[in-house]
């Protein structure tokens, strides 16, 4: 069964989702893997079956939390030499200008509950990218490896034989909370930090270990967790982390319309109701210390920098 090429633009976004023309007929779904490929005006690709790897390969980087100035050197190089750049919703058109001008954009546009293609289809197209001898990027928000999924593509990429670099990028915790002033780890208030996921099966909650995350002098960075916020705040305070303990809000960290929302765990749920974008949620003593407010650090230093050449 043949699925078509994506619809893609050189230099610029695809005009929507539904444009990259991989076929999305649930029959596919049906036969088998070695029977799965993806026509391009070059020629036809088996994904699975026996053809002859070409020299292509694929990067899956991390374009950091927004900022273009936070993407790494690495990152930065990876996409000056891609021909495909395969990336998420929530990467920039700043950072995607940076690829080629030739380099064919197609936008997976990975967002909570609104998933453009799944994520075996994303897998199939890298490597059949690869194997058509392309450099491929992948490029995801933060880092591919934390709550990224960027280990089920590796593991496709080598599953095929497709050489795969890995290239770390900046995690938006940091970015939250060196835009707060506010450090995930500080002497006296938390001597250790967790990352967790906040997403939940439908109608659910995380399935975390609460316990552990209730003790205090520990720093707890939710991501995904603003649709649960309020379930997460009642398991932590019924684990017996105090309701009192300071938390903090990030939205669009890094973002020029980033937004800094301090508060406590108690009142967690009904900030995170007011929220619209993407945003962390960071519980722990060491929150005491962050400073609410508005844009992201770039956007205060240019800010900054105007007042003071105008005096």
């Amino acid at each position: 069964m043949a699925l078509s090429s994506p619809d893609i633009r050189r230099g610029g976004r695809n005009p929507a989702p539904s444009a990259f023309g991989l076929k999305r007929d649930r029959e596919a779904k049906t036969m088998s893997t070695s029977d799965r490929s993806i026509r391009r005006p070059g020629g036809l690709v088996l994904l699975d079956g026996a053809s002859a790897r070409a020299a292509g390969m694929v990067w899956l980087g991390g374009a950091g939390p927004g900022d273009p100035e936070l993407l790494t050197v690495k990152a930065l190089k990876a996409l000056q030499g891609a021909q495909v750049v395969v990336h998420d919703g929530l990467v920039s058109d700043e950072i995607l200008d940076l690829a080629p001008a030739g380099a064919q954009r197609i936008s997976v546009a990975k967002r909570k509950s609104r998933h453009a293609y799944p994520q075996d289809e994303i897998n199939r197209m890298l490597v059949a990218f690869a194997l058509q001898g392309l450099r491929a990027v992948r490029l995801k928000g933060g880092d591919p490896f934390i709550f990224g999924r960027g280990g089920e593509e590796l593991e496709a990429c080598r599953g095929a034989g497709v050489e795969c670099v890995i290239v770390p990028g900046v995690t938006a915790a940091l970015a939250a909370g060196a835009s707060a002033g506010a450090p995930l780890t500080h002497r006296g208030m938390a001597q250790a930090v967790t990352f967790v996921t906040g997403h939940a099966a439908k109608d659910g909650e995380p399935d975390l270990d609460w316990d552990s995350l209730a003790r205090p002098n520990q720093t707890v960075v939710i991501y995904m967790g603003v649709s649960t916020a309020s379930g997460i705040a009642r398991r932590l305070t019924q684990a017996g982390r105090n309701p009192a303990t300071p938390a903090l809000i990030v939205e669009n960290a890094s973002r020029s319309d980033e937004r800094r929302m301090v508060t406590t765990l108690g009142g967690l749920a009904e900030v995170a109701a007011t929220l619209k974008g993407p945003a962390l949620l960071i519980v722990g003593e060491a929150m005491a210390l962050a400073q609410a407010g508005e844009g992201g650090q770039a956007t205060r230093i240019e800010a900054r920098a105007v007042e003071l050449g105008g005096k």
